[in-house]
């Protein structure tokens, strides 16, 4: 993503989503501008959200234009750089007029230029200069600086509008053209390796490069199939031609190749699209014909093959069983769940082995719930559902040695396979790091990765409750071969025991997925809301006033977060509005890890 529109409700302001969208940006140091929707709703502020922006994120936000008039009277808007009043003349958007200030608004409208300039001007000095010394500045000038600034990620452009009624579209699309950066801004270069040789390769924005582009969105459309949005990072494509494509195994981990065709290329324009013949760098486009492609995938070159960075999905943190209302609708079922897998990557499918249950997983209630709304709305299926079950993970605390000895004789060449391996605690969030540390030749090296393919076999299932283990190291050390009997298989299933034992060692532990809570609630039910969270091992981490209503901040375990919005509504009559979002994992307590320990092992 090269940059982004941030928008913003100006009745609701700064949501826990919009703070989770704004870490990510400030994470990849994405480019953004603000803009302020909804400005005809009732309750609608936009200076109170601009306030809400600075305070909340901590950006050196600045309106660049004012909404003239809001909720029912919201007419136009006044642009800071023109000084010059927008205003529509019916509720479509499609006529207004471009006027001079309305005299009643040109204070208002002084006020807020002299605040814009004083914010370029904090990292700008010709502009601070000039700006202290009553100097005329053109806008040429004031929208270079802006877009200096929006570049650098050192200011936030802010406007207004009504997207419902077309109203401040144009110049927020504007705004998209004159400061928030082309393919070509920051060298125009991405960065990939050679799947085959992990050597790191560049690419540049240019027609005459090798082609790459990424995979971004998978879409199952009625009318033409399955269409794979791709963003072009280099060179150009021709309809009809055979491309590679490169992704990483998710079990392996290993980079892989295969060659598709492409069939049409499409030009979308929202639910418009229109056939083209051939894309350029730094296009994006719809493709048809990628029949096994997923979100994330690089499609490249035949003769020179690119891997770009994927992107990376949290994992699912509940999830629940699911099945056909009727016999007729099994094999339906299957079939709809795949489309919608593959379109939506935090949604996963799978068949429990134990149970042969369908069992599909996703990041909270409401995911699901849409899930199962689109089976019936979009595919025609009817399912029932199980209970919600959490998805827990486990991970140890201390570092232990284990040993892995697979010896099989059945007659023949027999199975020898030995290593001892270290687990180590990572940061949280830092998943999964294999290390080779085996010197002098006790394990050949073309043996290494079937110990890493033994290990990561080993993580799907923790030895607490099953579990998928997260955030480890595994160190293979030293171990010992078979000249005969020595083979991949073996030193594959050493690795699963030796990472089993080490982990036994390891003070392993059950962690469980933590949401976000923020309720805004009438005041008077403010202890109510308190007390239910406190009883749902919530921690409250803050409260403020807003507006005559108070916003609650907690974490709470979602694991005692089922059915938590009915029971909201049941204490405040309905007047108190939640947001749940996934936030961390952290170690469940001794007597709940205990309960989950029991319930897992009575379920195998």
């Amino acid at each position: 993503m090269d940059g982004l529109v941030a928008v913003y409700c100006a009745v609701g302001g700064v949501q826990p989503q919009s703070e989770t969208v704004w870490r990510q940006a400030n994470k990849y140091k994405v480019p953004r501008i603000a803009y302020i929707n909804k400005m005809d709703r009732l309750g609608a502020d936009f200076f109170s959200v601009v306030e809400k922006l600075r305070a909340r994120l901590g950006a050196n936000v600045a309106p660049i234009q004012i909404p003239i008039g809001a909720e029912s009277t919201y007419k136009g808007y006044i642009d800071l750089i023109t000084m010059k009043a927008t205003i529509y003349q019916n509720d479509d958007g499609k006529v207004f007029e471009v006027m001079d200030i309305p005299a009643e608004l040109k204070a208002e409208a002084d006020k807020w230029q002299e605040n814009m300039m004083e914010c370029i001007a904090d990292f700008d000095d010709s502009i601070l200069e000039r700006f202290l010394e009553g100097e005329a500045i053109s806008e040429a000038e004031v929208k270079s600086a802006i877009r200096t600034g929006v570049l650098a990620n050192k200011f936030v452009p802010c406007i207004s509008g009504s997207s419902f009624k077309n109203k401040g579209v144009q110049m927020m699309i504007d705004c998209v053209l004159d400061y928030l950066p082309s393919p070509l801004d920051n060298g125009g270069e991405v960065h990939g390796v050679h799947p085959r040789t992990d050597e790191e390769i560049v690419r540049v924005a240019d027609d005459k490069e090798p082609f790459a582009a990424l995979a971004f969105k998978i879409m199952s459309d009625k009318f033409v199939g399955r269409l794979t949005f791709l963003r072009v990072y280099s060179g150009m494509l021709k309809k009809g031609t055979t491309i590679t494509v490169a992704f990483r195994d998710p079990v392996s981990n290993e980079f892989r190749t295969r060659s598709e065709r492409i069939g049409r290329i499409m030009e979308m324009h929202a639910n418009d699209r229109k056939d083209i013949d051939e894309v350029y760098a730094g296009e994006i486009v719809g493709v048809i014909g990628l029949s096994d492609v997923r979100t994330g995938y690089t499609i490249c070159d035949e003769a020179k093959p690119i891997s770009l960075e994927s992107i990376k999905f949290p994992e699912p943190v509940i999830q629940i069983a699911i099945e056909p209302k009727s016999r007729a609708d099994q094999e339906k079922l299957g079939t709809s769940l795949q489309r919608l897998a593959e379109e939506d990557p935090t949604f996963r499918v799978f068949t429990d082995q134990d149970s042969g249950q369908t069992i599909i997983s996703g990041m909270g209630e409401l995911h699901l719930e849409i899930i199962v709304d689109r089976l019936n709305r979009e595919f025609g299926v009817q399912a029932n559902q199980g209970k919600p079950q959490v998805a827990y993970r486990e991970t140890v605390k201390n570092q232990a040695k284990g040993e892995g000895r697979y010896i099989r004789q059945t007659g023949g060449s027999g199975q020898y396979g030995h290593c001892w391996v270290e687990i180590a605690p990572l940061e949280v969030g830092k998943g999964f790091v294999f290390e080779n540390k085996v010197v002098g030749g006790s394990i050949p090296k073309e043996y290494i990765p079937a110990i890493e393919k033994g290990v990561r076999e080993g993580i799907l299932s923790g030895v607490l409750a099953g579990y998928p283990v997260v955030d480890i190291k595994v160190t293979v050390t030293e171990g010992s071969y078979h000249d005969v009997d020595s083979n991949e298989n073996a030193f594959k299933q050493a690795g699963v025991l030796a990472f089993k034992e080490a982990m036994k060692k390891a003070h392993p532990v059950i962690k469980e997925p933590i949401m976000h809570v923020e309720v805004t609630t009438p005041e008077q039910n403010v202890g109510d809301v308190v007390g239910d969270i406190n009883g749902r091992r919530g921690r409250i981490e803050g409260m403020e006033s807003v507006m005559g209503a108070t916003v609650v901040n907690a974490h709470v375990p979602l694991s005692e977060m089922f059915g938590y919005v009915t029971t909201l509504r049941s204490l405040t009559q309905g007047r108190a509005s939640p947001n749940v979002t996934p936030s961390h994992y952290e170690e469940v307590p001794r007597s709940v890890s205990e309960e989950i320990i029991a319930k897992s092992n009575s379920g195998r």
